[in-house]
């Protein structure tokens, strides 16, 4: 029996191949085997989802691109994962004789799965940054008509065979609005590493074009010289900053001829990889730069259709007639789609029949009255200007083609030149006239004669953005070109004039002129021809004109607003005196500017602005201005006082700024500025607290003034928020504490003494009900910001103060150790109420920020910045909560978009260890340098079949390069939180 057992084991053997003891063991485990392989591939097909789902949140989020190596392990999951069911399916139910035999292959296969298992960590993460083409997306329409040109030089711009690319077309018929769309959809493509937007403008200036360019690279050129050598060493480091790096120049309207070798731009070519783009009316210039010519296309009757459609809104088109009507005034737009935008604009709200054939009328005749292509365009936006209602909204539209082109105005700006001008005119306020302004603006807007934009400029040593509205090319050459002359406007701003224009250069008996913006060195010693009709000169900056000489304004009896600003004046002629009509004299930033003639005679002066002007004493005259309205001297460096007795006969004074950065005051007697009874706008610094709580008490009426802004102390930070501010700046409390003036939005508090332990010596804070923010910074016997004691009415009435507070910033206060103390049964729930932003730095002594008794009051808040707080341990304190309970705790904040970490070396915990934050609007978590910190409690909000996906507004969680190791041991409220926020994590 031993022998046939024995010749058994032997045939097995050389059937299997194996040892018969092995092929035993092999027997044994064939079904542990297959169960490790299903529960292998399981875990892998889990990977591949949770993968899958990440890359979906990604790529919905954009910003980031899938790792080539992570589309391959995919691929190759889904291959194996077919592979190894269909091999399940095989070895299921296979006879015991042929296990042993099939067990090798099992085991191989729980080797490939397990290979693409270790594969699949992934340790230099799933994507690759996208979007490293830094730039501003920019405001516009969308696209009707131009789809396939747009196409066309996307293409080109994706190609390797095209470096440079002109798109032409006569003005209004849509280069820019294609480039605006192809800009920001670049915006999202990993090709470039930079997509810049130039305007460049007309007529050409190098200079200019240089520092546009390197700004928008976000860099700063070294040499600022305007002479031919200057711009020959900018263009040496501008092609040093461009060649490094693949980019998309688009250059917006060019009119001239150019090299961009001059420029400093290098040449874009397959090697660099880099586009240049220009879009200009003159095809001449596109192909002189040799470019690849696109020529944009008028839009088809349809697209010009529904173009008009979507713009002039809510039009009833079952009226009778109207929709006939109102395809003939469409083709009388020549798909021109400005025509079609700014016609339609002005043909909003109109229901009468009988008003759309009379506009039919109207533009055909202007049309077909002229033959040229410029006139054609012109005359069809004429058209929407003669719609405008009234002389007064006319005049304001104007009024902005005086400025360059591509010029972004400030609302506050145009609307000053307006009231300038006597634009805008029987206003019973300054306020009325604001007001009236913004609803000019806004007509303009909605009509398309103006437009939104928003650019990046330099202030000082920073890159700022700002925003505004400017005029349209096409409209503002309709402006100057069509109807200016018949008003007798002479608008030559911005054309790099050295020298008044001569003689032909001239209208007919001007009445406006504005010369702003050029090179001009100097003027005549009279203007030509004739301008005895002369209203307004603009001659601002002109920045290297320096000397008036005496006999200039002989001829201009009649002129009344006269610029000067950006100059470098030094004295203005004596003849000046003599225009006794001047309403308007801007004076603003002429440094060199030492001495001003009398102005005594100038009794119709209304607006005097010498803000940032190098004047060291007041003009002689001054105090015979009966009509002055407007007087700016903010920040005139060598001005050290007003005399006694000026500001009490301007009694007319609507708006005073007598604001300066030193210590002291140029006003020696606010007692006169108490008694200007139609002052509106204040902004001024007093030398300490008694000075400034004198003249509070004293300006019984303070109420009256819409807005103000003041400074005690050495104040040189300004918040320039809202229409009431107040900034006190390293002064001294004395017995009667600080009082507050009335309707106060803006307190700004930094390095105060005698303090006390909270804002208790603010006398009258119960009446500061309108305050929406405050900043206190180093006082160093703050404990806390408020004291509530929910059993004293007196502490009830002084909460009060923040019930509209919106932003509380607090920073360097070494004795803070509580944002707020409770004291009785409960918080007011009001208190704090409509906070969004707090911010906490520098504070020391603070260990627990948030109480949670105040929680429930912080439902608006939208950022929480906290760092460098050496022993703050809690953010929201879990004081209150019963540490026995086994439920969790939930803190929601519904509008969190911003929690931000830093440099906290005791914080422990961000809520209590059971609670967590329900905050689904959040967009950026940044945390760094926070050791103990070990859980973020941030809530995942939960898909339909219950699994957890990242908040859907979430951008980014910035760490700290040398916190990574913190940040694989941190721990989140769901196991899987870290992989799935893995696309959003960025190291800094």
């Amino acid at each position: 029996m031993a022998d046939i057992a024995g010749a058994i084991f032997s045939a097995l053997s050389c059937i299997c191949g194996t040892p018969t003891g092995n092929c035993i063991d092999q027997h044994r485990n064939f079904n542990d085997d297959v169960g490790e392989l299903r529960r292998k591939l399981n875990t892998l097909t889990n990977r591949k989802q949770d993968i899958e789902s990440r890359i979906q949140v990604a790529e919905a989020r954009g910003g980031q691109t899938v790792r080539r190596e992570v589309q391959d392990w995919l691929k190759q999951v889904q291959d194996i994962n077919v592979d190894v069911q269909a091999f399940l399916e095989k070895v299921q139910g296979v006879k015991w004789c042929k296990r042993a035999c099939r067990d090798k292959r099992v085991c191989r296969k729980i080797d490939v799965v397990n290979d693409m298992l270790e594969k699949g960590s992934f340790p230099e993460g799933l994507f690759i940054d996208r979007a490293p083409a830094r730039g501003n997306r920019i405001p516009t329409e969308n696209l009707v008509g131009e789809i396939s040109t747009k196409e066309e030089i996307w293409g080109y711009l994706m190609g390797d065979e095209v470096g440079m690319i002109g798109v032409c077309g006569i003005g209004g018929v849509g280069k820019t609005t294609i480039m605006k769309n192809l800009h920001n959809d670049l915006q999202r493509e990993t090709r470039f590493q930079k997509v810049i937007w130039v305007t460049v403008s007309h007529p050409l200036n190098v200079f200019e074009l240089q520092k546009k360019i390197a700004r928008a690279m976000d860099e700063r050129l070294l040499n600022d010289d305007k002479d031919d050598d200057g711009v020959m060493m900018r263009a040496g480091e501008l092609m040093d900053i461009m060649g490094r790096v693949k980019f998309v120049l688009i250059l917006d309207d060019v009119w001239e001829r150019f090299s961009l070798k001059k420029v400093g731009i290098p040449d874009p070519k397959a090697q660099n990889g880099c586009k240049v783009v220009v879009t200009s009316r003159s095809i001449e210039v596109c192909s002189y730069l040799s470019c690849k010519i696109v020529r944009v296309q008028p839009l088809s009757q349809e697209e010009s259709l529904n173009l008009f459609l979507n713009k002039v809104e809510d039009v009833d088109l079952e009226v009778p007639g109207l929709e006939d009507i109102l395809k003939l005034i469409v083709e009388e737009c020549a798909g021109l789609p400005l025509a079609i935008v700014v016609i339609a604009g002005s043909m909003r709200g109109v229901d009468d029949v009988k008003v759309w054939e009379n506009a039919l009328t109207e533009l055909r005749y202007r049309v077909r009255s002229v033959r040229d292509s410029n006139d054609e365009i012109f005359n069809r936006l004429r058209f929407s200007f003669d719609r405008l209602d009234g002389l007064e909204v006319r005049n304001c539209f104007l009024y902005c083609s005086f400025f360059p082109e591509d010029y972004l105005f400030s609302r506050r700006e145009l609307i000053e030149c307006w009231i300038d001008e006597g634009l805008i005119d029987g206003s019973p306020s300054r306020e009325a006239a604001y007001n009236r302004g913004h609803a000019i603006i806004d007509r303009l807007e909605k009509n398309f004669l103006l437009e939104k934009d928003s650019r990046l400029v330099e202030i000082g040593s920073h890159i700022t953005s700002i925003s505004g509205v400017k005029m349209h090319d096409v409209v503002r050459d309709m402006a100057i070109i069509s109807i200016g002359p018949k008003f007798g406007y002479m608008i030559k701003a911005g054309m790099n004039l050295v020298e008044l224009p001569d003689e032909h250069g001239w209208v007919k008996d001007p009445k406006k002129l504005s010369l702003m913006a050029n090179d001009i060195l100097k003027v005549p010693l009279s203007l030509s021809p004739e301008c005895s009709t002369l209203s307004t000169l603009i001659l601002s900056s002109n920045p290297n004109l320096s000397e008036i000489p005496e006999s200039f304004f002989g001829e201009m009896l009649t002129l009344k607003v006269l610029d000067l600003s950006s100059t470098a004046i030094e004295t203005l002629p004596n003849s000046i005196s003599e225009l006794k009509n001047l309403s308007t004299l801007r004076l603003q930033l002429c440094k060199k500017l030492k001495y001003l003639p009398s102005l005594a005679n100038l009794r119709g002066l209304k607006k005097l602005d010498l803000h940032k002007a190098g004047i060291e004493v007041v003009p002689q005259g001054m105090g015979m201005l009966i009509s002055l309205e407007y007087l700016d001297l903010l920040f005139c460096p060598n001005l050290k006082e007003i005399p006694t007795g000026i500001l009490l006969n301007l009694s007319s004074l609507q708006y005073l700024a007598v604001r300066c950065w030193r210590e002291t005051t140029i006003v020696r007697n606010f007692e006169e500025v108490a008694r200007l009874k139609k002052l509106e706008t204040l902004e001024c610094n007093f030398d300490d607290i008694q000075d400034f709580n004198y003249f509070v008490n004293k300006f019984k009426d303070f109420q009256r003034a819409i807005t103000y802004n003041l400074l005690v102390g050495s104040a040189k930070d300004m918040l320039r928020r809202s229409k009431h501010e107040l900034v006190i700046t390293d002064c001294e409390i004395g017995e009667e504490g600080i009082v507050l003036p009335n309707k106060l939005e803006d307190l700004l508090i930094t390095g105060l003494k005698n303090m006390g332990s909270s804002l208790s010596k603010i006398a009258l804070l119960e009446k500061a009900n309108e305050l929406r923010t405050c900043h206190i910074h180093r006082c160093e016997e703050i404990q806390c910001v408020l004291v509530l004691d929910s059993s004293s009415s007196s502490s009830l009435l002084r909460c009060s103060v923040f019930d509209k507070l919106e932003e509380l910033r607090l920073r360097g206060l070494p004795s803070l150790c509580e944002l707020v103390r409770v004291e009785g049964e409960a918080t007011p729930p009001h208190v704090f109420s409509n906070l969004k932003k707090l911010f906490v730095a520098e504070c020391s002594g603070i260990r627990k920020l948030l109480p949670f008794e105040l929680l429930q009051a912080l439902q608006n808040l939208e950022s929480i910045v906290v760092y460098s707080c050496n022993q703050i341990e809690e953010i929201i304190a879990s004081l209150g909560l019963d540490a026995s309970s086994s439920n969790k705790f939930t803190f929601t904040f519904p509008k969190l978009r911003e929690l931000r970490l830093l440099f906290l070396p005791q914080l422990k915990s961000i809520c209590s260890a059971k609670g967590v934050m329900v905050c689904n609007s959040i967009e950026t978590i940044q945390i760094g340098f926070c050791p103990k910190l070990k859980r973020i409690p941030v809530q995942l909000p939960q898909l339909d079949n219950g699994q957890p996906s990242p908040p859907p507004h979430l951008r980014e969680i910035k760490i700290f390069e040398s916190s990574k190791e913190w940040w694989e041991s941190v721990e989140w409220d769901h196991p899987n939180a870290k992989n799935l926020l893995q696309p959003f994590l960025k190291y800094f």
